[in-house]
């Protein structure tokens, strides 16, 4: 058998072929291939799968007419998915799979589970994956599902990366997640095999360990079935028949096989590689690329069993510890795509390029330096799929009704399986799902992006290349940039603009002083034939941004905070959603849908939540009442009987899109919803100065009796703040976006008036204690939860979504409850802190930032009694509190209200 350290000399010597072509698509055999195609430093000496049967099979059993549930794809996802199911009740529900379990990428998955990633969903996913892995499942069936604790082992190779697993483990502490950082020395006592002469420390997670994928899966429908579930193999499906409702919304009807169809009101895709083209079956968009992913299994080791999992994140390479050997993989910079996915793959493998390989043959032996003598017993190059953020696709396809996605898993689907099949099996069942889900929801993409192949294939790219890269608070891709600008671009990119980009928009950071920070053209990071970008100023400000300390810009970020609170600001805020209500019946879908009291007079703007049936936040938005007219403008439709107009995060426009649009559909409302997020522009003005600058651009009367707060007039000026100023928004029509801007930036001149951006947007709004939808307000925090109670008209009789659930809970008592910290001491905090109260763990934080008017650190989290009973206003009063950053607790200060301006003076212009 040959060693890795042969592999890469050989590797080195052979010739250079395409990497995104030319491989050729086989099942895994017992010998290599032949010479003339690729010179293999190896032979393989796996057993050789049975592929798919020539030989013409029916289903494993008969199809039933009808089910409640038809989930497509025996993979992880889908397992998990029909068990979960079955355990909420659903005992009509079947498991189609063309050929047999876990024939398409489950069964070649290395099957790891690390408990600690930094998102606090992900580490509740990730628990309950673990719970049914190694617990639930072998109680219920009698059967070992395979799993092996033998623990994880993080390695830094930087004090960067190192503080990283510093916030992981005081995320952990908040979830009860065992974890300790390590140093050299002790890594080394634990792990003898491992060279740790550059390490600067590890992180070890005990409880962590793998999962074998067919044990896992027998189990799962094994389970399943017991409650009644069917499990159909060698069932290719064919179509999904969809109807039209008297209302013109498309539904599932059927699934179609080669065999027969099943009617149902309800698909899960849950078809990984293949869900794109389950997808077309339905007329849905499913945003993901398919990528060889490898890996390779040793020869023995002596001394490495029972040693932990490790990931090596600098060297991007893990070490899954597989008996007496090791599996070594990772993820390259340079993945060869899967350009042409056949429907004839089962338990296929592709040959293993050595070429594109080679860089974690080099990481793996400097981390563990007896490899180098090691020889290769097999190598496992299997198709998984990839989704531009990194992140699953789940939930309710918003072009067809009943048909769900569970795909799209980043090669995670094994770890995140169990609690992702726990949501999607409550989404379905119930409609939404327990956590908050909203990061895998498929409705988080534009529906201009689902389909626009560069920027998938762009972003997919990236994603997969920065899989282990440092997760920076601030850090912004490079792929899929410039998709869409509003018509400010180029002049604010010209006055210093350093943009983010949220959803394919591209959005004001911050504006350097060191001249222009375009955004080029993606490089693929040097792959494929691409030259890299070597040095460019957007490149350099990023790579400022690469720190969990304040980055160097922080002071500009502080000069554009402190002139919105002393002088004035302009925040140019286009990529905002705008959409319409309107109809005969907008009033009822508005008293519906929005948790505070819109039906007031033309010309009102009510900041509102609108809710779920459990009472969670789908949205925070303003919702502005219109008059009715028979004559369209540039501003407004033309429109009888109610009409409403709604200003949402452009970042998150695409879920309040299809939110509004699913409880139109399920209440019958008439009523017309209509987007002008491309049509109109937004430009807002902020600051003591902001009604001085504006009365000089605006032909009107700005006074407090003229133009109260929260009120609209003339072309949409709109006296709203979420900065906590004095402040106006203007909405206008595209067009006239640059002479609007140019006249306000003229006006201001001599006001001190400043360009800012979201970084900014994000200090002020949490000094002022307004929150951020997806940050410390998400579809699993009610308002009562999160301190908007003023929000809900809970006072009046006019029913509203949720408002069963809130009146439940108030009765109750919270459980939990959101509460704003400062500290003293000037430390960077980002979120994910835990929060000590009395020496015990009560939560941690959601959302973080330094307020410079305070000159403090400020933290939003939700606090638990730990004794179980609900959190009063005194339990949060009481308290002795301590944020947790990095494994240093920071003293700090509870509050009950925001600590700038808490009698609200200056947004009514009183300073």
């Amino acid at each position: 058998m040959a060693s890795l350290s042969r592999a890469l000399r050989v590797a080195a010597t052979c010739p250079r072929r395409s990497r995104t072509r030319g491989l050729g698509l086989r099942a895994l055999t017992g010998q290599a291939g032949p010479a003339a195609e690729k010179s293999v430093p190896y032979r393989r000496t796996l057993k050789d799968p049975q592929g798919p049967s020539t030989v013409a099979r029916g289903p494993s059993q008969p199809l039933p007419s009808t089910a409640h549930v038809v989930v497509i794809g025996g993979g992880s996802l889908g397992c998990q998915t029909l068990y979960h199911l079955a355990k909420l009740g659903v005992s009509g529900a079947v498991l189609l799979e063309r050929e047999r379990l876990t024939s398409g990428t489950t069964w070649h998955t290395a099957g790891l589970l690390w408990q600690l990633r930094p998102s606090d969903v992900e580490v509740e996913l990730l628990a309950h994956t673990r719970r049914v892995a190694s617990h639930d499942l072998e109680e219920e069936t009698g059967l070992h599902t395979g799993w092996i604790q033998n623990g994880g082992l993080f390695t830094a190779s930087s004090r960067q990366r190192l503080d990283e697993y510093k916030r992981l483990m005081s995320l952990g502490k908040a979830y009860g997640v065992e974890s300790h950082v390590l140093s050299p020395a002790e890594t080394k006592a634990l792990y003898p095999l491992m060279n740790v002469d550059d390490l600067y420390g590890t992180l070890y997670v005990p409880h962590d360990g793998t999962m074998d994928p067919a044990g896992t899966c027998t189990a799962l429908t094994r389970a399943a079935a017991a409650r009644g579930a069917q499990v159909i193999e060698n069932c290719p499906v064919t179509g999904i028949r969809v109807r039209t409702d008297d209302f013109g919304v498309r539904r599932v009807a059927a699934v179609e096989t080669e065999h027969g169809s099943i009617q149902t009101p309800c698909v899960v895709n849950c078809a990984g590689v293949w869900a794109s083209a389950v997808g077309r079956m339905a007329g849905v968009k499913v945003p993901l690329v398919a990528m060889h992913h490898a890996y390779v299994v040793t020869e023995r080791i002596e001394g490495i069993q029972n040693m932990p999992n490790v990931r090596d994140h600098d060297a991007s390479v893990y070490l899954r510890l597989q008996g007496d050997a090791l599996s070594v993989g990772g993820y390259e910079t340079n993945p060869i795509f899967w350009e042409e996915v056949s429907d004839k793959f089962a338990f296929g493998l592709f040959d293993l390029d050595w070429d594109v390989f080679t860089q974690h043959i080099e990481g793996a032996i400097n981390r563990v330096p007896v490899l180098e003598k090691t020889g290769v017993k097999s190598t496992v190059c299997g198709p998984e799929s990839f989704t531009p953020d990194h992140k699953p696709l789940m939930g309710e396809a918003p072009e067809l009704r009943g048909f769900f996605l569970g795909c799209g898993f980043n090669s995670a689907g094994m770890m995140l399986g169990g609690g992702c099949g726990q949501e999607l099996a409550h989404w379905i069942v119930h409609g939404r799902p327990e956590k908050d889900m909203y990061s895998y929801d498929i409705r988080r993409f534009h529906h201009l992006l689902t389909d626009h192949r560069r920027w998938i294939r762009e972003r997919s790219h990236e994603s997969y290349a920065k899989n282990y890269s440092v997760v920076f608070p601030h850090d912004e891709p490079l792929a899929g940039r410039n998709m869409r600008t509003d018509p400010l671009h180029e002049e604010l990119l010209a006055r210093g603009c350093v943009f983010q980009e949220r959803q394919g928009w591209e959005r004001p950071g911050w504006f350097t002083p060191k001249g222009t920070a375009p955004v080029l053209r993606y490089d693929y990071y040097g792959a494929y034939g691409n030259r890299m970008h070597e040095d460019h100023a957007y490149g350099r400000l990023l790579g400022d941004e690469y720190t969990f300390d304040f980055p160097p810009h922080h002071d500009v970020i502080k000069k554009e905070c402190l002139a919105c609170r002393g002088a004035a600001a302009v925040f140019n805020m286009s990529y905002f959603g705008k959409f319409y209500l309107l109809g005969l019946d907008a009033r009822k879908a508005a008293d519906w849908l929005f948790s505070a009291d819109v039906s007031r007079p033309p010309g009102s703007t009510v900041y509102t939540c609108m809710l779920n049936h459990r009472g969670g936040t789908e949205s925070d938005l303003t919702v502005s009442r219109l008059a009715p007219g028979p004559q369209a403008s540039a501003l407004a439709p033309a429109f009888e009987g109610d009409g409403y107009y709604l200003a949402v995060g452009g970042a998150v426009a695409q879920h309040n899109w299809s939110h509004i649009s699913t409880v139109l559909q399920d209440q019958k409302f008439r009523c017309q919803l209509i987007d002008s997020s491309e049509d109109l522009g937004l430009i807002s003005i902020q600051g003591p100065a902001s009604r001085a600058i504006l009365q000089e651009v605006l032909d009107a009367d700005l006074s407090n009796e003229a133009f109260p707060f929260s009120t609209h007039r003339l072309v949409r000026a709109m006296r709203l703040s979420f900065v906590g100023e004095l402040g106006w928004e203007l909405h206008v029509p595209k067009p006239a976006c640059v002479p609007v801007y140019r006249a306000v930036m003229a006006a201001g001149t001599k006001h001190g008036l400043v360009n800012a951006g979201y970084r900014a947007i994000d200090s002020l709004s949490i000094e002022k204690g307004y929150r951020h939808w997806h940050a410390d307000l998400r579809p699993d925090d009610s308002p009562l939860e999160a301190g908007l109670a003023f929000t809900c008209k809970l006072k009046s009789a006019v029913p509203f979504l949720g408002r069963e659930a809130l009146e439940k809970q108030r009765a109750e008592g919270l459980r939990r409850r959101l509460v704003c910290f400062t500290v003293d001491e000037k430390v960077p905090m980002f979120g994910l802190e835990a929060i000590w109260r009395n020496g015990q763990v009560v939560g941690h934080v959601r959302r973080a930032d330094f307020g410079f008017a305070v000159d403090k650190t400020l933290a939003y989290g939700y606090i638990r009694d730990p004794s179980g009973q609900s959190v009063s206003l005194d339990f949060v009063k009481s308290g002795d509190y301590a944020l947790e950053r990095m494994g240093v607790a920071y003293p700090a200060r509870a509050h009950l209200r925001s600590p700038f301006d808490p009698d609200n003076k200056r947004v009514k212009g009183i300073y």
